[in-house]
């Protein structure tokens, strides 16, 4: 025997859209209204992205709001996630090693060899011990 068809009524639009809102979980969702979570898409796809879309829009506008009631916290807030290219400078990016500049503007030049330390003429190794390749006196 198959399964009767679910059912989506207005009153269950409007607690998906609720629940989508205030960031409940879908699989949560689908428990909550006694669908499978593949249902809840498959049916409440309009009403679980609207739910969030609006949810954005009202805290936004608390945000807002509260930006122009004067509050500096919500203003940096918003200027840093809304405009940041035109109020916020970027951390300038170091330039490659090639390209660096001396203090007259001049390119530096660097040298890339591997150089070698003096040994002073002493013998790390004592005795006649011969170092292998897993270390000394091995």
């Amino acid at each position: 025997m198959a399964r009767r068809a679910f059912v989506v009524n207005a009153a269950m639009r409007d607690k998906v859209r609720h629940l989508a809102g205030v960031g409940v979980a879908q699989d949560d969702i689908a428990k909550i209204i006694g669908c499978a979570p593949k249902t809840l898409r498959k049916r409440c796809r309009d009403d679980l992205d609207r739910g969030v879309a609006e949810a954005n829009a009202t805290v936004s506008g608390y945000l807002f709001a509260s930006a122009k009631a004067g509050n500096v916290t919500a203003q940096i807030f918003w200027l840093k996630t809304r405009a940041q290219e035109k109020y916020f400078a970027r951390k300038p990016q170091r330039q490659p090693a090639e390209v660096r500049t001396g203090l007259e503007g001049q390119p530096v030049e660097i040298d890339h060899s591997i150089g070698t330390l003096p040994d002073c003429g002493r013998n790390p190794l004592s005795g006649d011990e011969e170092q292998t390749a897993s270390g000394p006196g091995v």
